[in-house]
């Protein structure tokens, strides 16, 4: 029933703790962690204290008893015969000194364990007290068998002497030697109880004041410290809530290089990416909007312009051909967001198969040879191309082609486009570059394969596109194993160029 109950509160104790704020979780746990290990510290002291104590109050007693039992034999081998009253007063004199010099009880018992002299015998006169009996002392008995372990180098013991004792003693026993025969034992005697508990509650006061004033220091650092840990991880915190509305305009500090410090900027990095994405979101729909607007307007009205009449019989075909190319402008902007669809749910898989490269960049570059002509674009390297067989999926390249073709189309007026294959015996390399554009910066250079972006308005202007071509590009190089990459001198050219390995597997996702 008891450990059901413990089991119960325990339950509850861990619950309440686990719904805590990180800050008293954190400064629970360390504050508890701090306690425990001066709890540990001074049990570990106290421990110390004691074997210490004994220790010193070890040597001090079998120095002091075997002193006081080599004076004693000196008094009674000389003084004995001619003065034996004066032997008696001096030894219990010398006993006298030595207890108050120690702090302890020293006496001397008979060989039989009887004690006869001791520091009570004496008055303050020098006399010995009336019947030369201790009321202290005479109840003493040594017990037999201590006293034959007494050795040359004497005898220690802690505990209750046998039965002589109700408490624990510490006891040092010297044989006093007469010409060579035992004529009694000196004993050095302190209880642990009285002298320690003084010494230990010192010792312990001690201890506690310095404690108390460490863990006041120590919680005060746990506090300071918890407040600036958990500070960043609040502000994380705030500024969430606000993305979650839409706000990517809140950043957190960054201080100091720890893992929170890398944290913190890897969250900063990531708003800004959020933030670059949402306004890339924004300009993909605004570009989207209007790239869908444009052509259908344009096919609406040149058709109502034929149904109604406006538009004469011999120009019919005309603006039918550029309602044919509105048609192919929105089925291909339509095939880009399908595209992108896939990529992102995971669901574009790639059927390679062995097919000629440098055909179908022929056969890509004949569907803007009327655009070619117009904008009077100079197209070289055809004429070097070789039947050049890799393994991959066609229809995939064929849009890599195509978008890289028109984009180079695109921007290019009264320019070169060089286009150039290259195949060793693990990897095929394609590039196609454009002159007669005034180039891409550095700076976006390294941002055209992002989703939804697009060069500069001033270098785009009277282009077409989402902004979805070229990560498209890279996603199905990249799922065939190969790189992608652009160069440009920022002025007169403009270079795509992807890799890819001669051999694919027969299924990718």
């Amino acid at each position: 029933m008891r450990e059901n109950k413990l089991k119960t509160l325990a339950k509850r104790a861990a619950h309440k703790f686990s719904h805590q704020s990180l800050f008293v979780k954190y400064f629970t746990v360390f504050s508890m962690m701090v306690f425990t290990c001066f709890l540990v510290l001074g049990l570990t002291l106290g421990v110390f204290v004691i074997n210490y104590w004994t220790n010193q109050k070890a040597v001090l007693l079998k120095e002091n008893a075997k002193n006081t039992a080599t004076s004693t034999a000196e008094v009674l081998g000389s003084w004995l015969r001619d003065n034996p009253q004066g032997s008696v007063v001096f030894i219990c004199n010398n006993l006298t000194t030595v207890s108050e010099a120690i702090d302890a009880d020293v006496f001397m018992c008979d060989p039989n364990g009887k004690v006869i002299l001791c520091k009570e015998l004496l008055s303050n006169g020098y006399e010995v007290a009336e019947g030369g009996r201790c009321n202290i002392h005479d109840t003493y008995r040594v017990p037999q068998e201590i006293l034959q372990k007494v050795n040359n180098k004497g005898y220690y013991e802690r505990g209750k002497l046998g039965d002589m004792f109700n408490t624990t003693h510490l006891t040092a026993i010297e044989p006093v030697r007469v010409n060579g025969q035992i004529a009694g034992y000196v004993l050095a005697v302190e209880p642990i109880s009285i002298n320690f508990k003084g010494y230990v509650l010192d010792v312990i006061r001690m201890f506690l004041f310095a404690s108390l004033m460490a863990l006041a220091i120590g919680f005060i650092i746990i506090y300071l410290f918890t407040v600036n840990l958990i500070h960043p991880l609040k502000e994380m915190s705030k500024a969430t809530k606000a993305y979650a509305t839409g706000d990517f305009s809140p950043r957190v500090a960054v201080s100091g290089s720890d893992e929170l410090a890398e944290l913190t900027s890897a969250f900063n990095r990531m708003a800004s990416a959020l933030a670059t994405q949402e306004s890339s979101r924004r300009n993909f729909v605004a570009n989207v909007s209007h790239e869908l607007k444009t052509p259908m307007t344009t096919i609406g009205g040149f058709i109502d312009g034929i149904l109604d009449g406006t538009i004469p019989p011999e120009k019919e075909k005309h603006y039918l051909e550029i309602v044919s190319g509105e048609t192919k402008r929105l089925s291909r902007l339509v095939t880009a967001m399908l595209n992108m669809s896939k990529i992102e749910a995971g669901e574009l898989r790639l059927q390679p198969k062995p097919f000629d490269l440098c055909q179908e960049i022929f056969n890509t570059m004949l569907n803007f040879e009327q655009l070619i002509e117009k904008k009077h674009i100079d197209i070289q390297g055809l004429d070097a191309l070789s039947p050049t067989v890799i393994h991959a999926d066609r229809d995939m390249l064929h849009q890599v082609i195509y978008n890289l073709v028109d984009n180079a189309v695109k921007f290019t007026e009264n320019g070169v486009i060089f286009v150039g294959v290259r195949q060793d015996a693990k990897n095929t390399t394609v590039s196609i570059r454009n002159t007669g554009t005034s180039g891409i910066s550095s700076e976006e250079l390294s941002r055209v394969f992002e989703r939804f972006y697009k060069v500069d308005k001033s270098r785009s202007y009277d282009t077409k596109g989402a902004g979805l071509g070229l990560y498209i590009c890279k996603t199905i190089i990249e799922m065939h194993g190969g790189t992608i990459q652009a160069q440009s001198d920022g002025n007169a050219f403009v270079e795509f160029s992807f890799t890819l390995p001669n051999e694919q597997p027969n299924a990718q996702a």
